[in-house]
């Protein structure tokens, strides 16, 4: 069921509340900005003039140009107004930040938090972990088409497990690691591990070493993306 109703007896009404940009978008070559709302509300039955030219406006994009001219940013922004415009319940968005330049990539992210604080679910894919942290309260992860995981940003992030970089004052690296630690990768002195115990255990191990420097990195999603791959390369 989406939005309390049978997808199957009453997908018209639903598809009347979603909003959807695909990750290979595909436009007509005479479309533009302009023609594609009128044709998108006639569909829907209702004006998007309205709406659909603010969006046209806040995603710098100019309205009577067709398809054909348009770099792919550009057709990008427009299937994103396209898919804005009607103010769906429902937003299904398939990396819709491909293309997209910082300044527009950040008009999105505030249109799009701005969306959900009014009610609005919004469903983001993207490879960038860091818009995914930044934007979503919950989160899915796929591997081979397969979902691994499934729980709110909070919670996947106390799981994670904290990144540590270790600076040895002799040239080639010293010292034996603690169990806590898991070598992940080394570059002459420079190691970066994988933290699973406790920072102060940490701490305390690291004052008796001969460390130039030591960093240690909050817990984040790339660190637990990782982790995934990293036990699907072991089994």
């Amino acid at each position: 069921a989406v939005l309390g109703r049978d997808c199957w007896r009453e997908s018209h009404t639903i598809k009347a509340e979603v909003g959807y940009i695909p990750g290979d978008l595909r436009l007509y070559s005479w479309m533009t900005a302009r023609n594609g709302l009128r044709i998108s509300g006639d569909v829907r039955g209702r004006d998007l003039t309205g709406p659909g030219m603010e969006l046209v406006e806040l995603f710098e994009l100019e309205p009577d140009v067709r398809v054909r001219n348009m770099s792919r940013g550009m057709r990008q922004k427009l299937g994103i107004v396209l898919a804005l415009a009607h103010y769906p319940k429902v937003l299904i968005m398939d990396e819709p930040t491909s293309a997209l330049d910082p300044p527009m990539q950040q008009a999105l992210y505030t249109h799009l938090l701005g969306r959900a604080g009014e009610g609005a679910t919004v469903f983001f894919s993207s490879h960038t972990l860091s818009e995914v942290e930044g934007l979503c309260d919950r989160v899915a992860i796929l591997r081979d088409g397969r979902l691994v995981e499934n729980d709110t940003l909070d919670a996947l992030r106390e799981r994670a497990k904290r990144v540590v970089t270790l600076v040895w004052k002799d040239e080639d690296g010293t010292g034996k690691l603690p169990d806590m630690l898991r070598l992940t990768e080394q570059r002459g002195p420079r190691w970066t591990c994988e933290l699973s115990g406790d920072a102060m255990d940490l701490v305390a191990w690291a004052s008796a070493q001969p460390l130039a420097d030591m960093t240690v990195s909050p817990p984040d999603l790339e660190t637990l993306f990782k982790a995934y791959y990293h036990e699907e390369h072991e089994t």
